[in-house]
């Protein structure tokens, strides 16, 4: 069958899988790192398989479901869930240092509403999430990928755009924030052009109070970087 034939759920299917949006930088995991991994990860880790995660089971409330994707260190995963008891936060990151790191603050601070999945967002998203059944999306600060050859690396668009808005309750949104401006001004056309979802500004969004400021954001903005933050609902 030619490129031509296949219909267009192939062809995005075909085009997440072969199509990382990141690559496994590990780094060095510091001692307390690799012991909340490997004492905290049955607890509080979601193990990838293909089925549905039943949030209701996994929280214990029927609680909506916040979804961060690639949540790095976790600073600011860690205190919008301690800030947002009402809230359901399930993170999405690859990287093991960052996994570590966020576990032991779980265990530290006694976080309810904080779960994580450590594997490929993309392949969490198909297999894991039900249609319908989040909240909200987190993307704060991806991996910009500024060469040309690597732009279809990026997550935020389509047809990953279009995975999102299907998994998205009416109402639910997409929040992302970038401090890489062609990656900003590429995930808004993206956006825009993503059926069922609609800008809740005109352009980019104001900064959201609620969302904490990281180290990783100050660097940026001590570099004389602009924060690009897109906001985006489900209608």
């Amino acid at each position: 069958m030619s490129s031509e034939e296949l219909s267009i759920e192939e062809k995005e299917s075909n085009f997440k899988r072969t199509i990382k949006t990141f690559v496994l930088r590990q780094g060095r995991m510091t001692d307390a790192q690799k012991s909340n991994f490997e004492e905290l990860s049955k607890i509080y880790c979601v193990p990838f398989k293909e089925e549905y995660i039943d949030f209701e089971k996994l929280f214990g409330n029927k609680n909506p479901v916040t979804v961060e994707i690639g949540f790095g260190m976790g600073h600011a995963t860690q205190i919008i869930a301690m800030q947002n008891p009402e809230n359901n936060y399930l993170g999405l990151e690859v990287h093991m240092p960052g996994v570590g790191r966020l576990l032991g603050e779980i265990q530290h601070n006694s976080i309810r509403n904080l779960r994580i999945v450590q594997h490929d967002a993309v392949e969490v998203l198909e297999k894991m999430i039900a249609p319908e059944s989040v909240s909200a999306f987190h993307v704060f600060f991806p991996d910009p990928w500024p060469k040309k050859k690597h732009h279809k690396r990026r997550f935020m668009q389509r047809p990953r755009t279009n995975l999102l808005a299907g998994k998205l309750v009416k109402g639910g949104y997409i929040y992302m924030a970038t401090d890489w401006a062609q990656y900003g001004d590429f995930a808004l056309e993206e956006l825009t052009a993503t059926e069922t979802m609609k800008n809740k500004y005109q352009g980019f969004a104001p900064h959201q109070e609620w969302r904490p400021r990281t180290k990783f954001e100050q660097k940026g903005i001590d570099a004389g970087r602009d924060i690009k933050e897109i906001f985006f609902e489900k209608q």
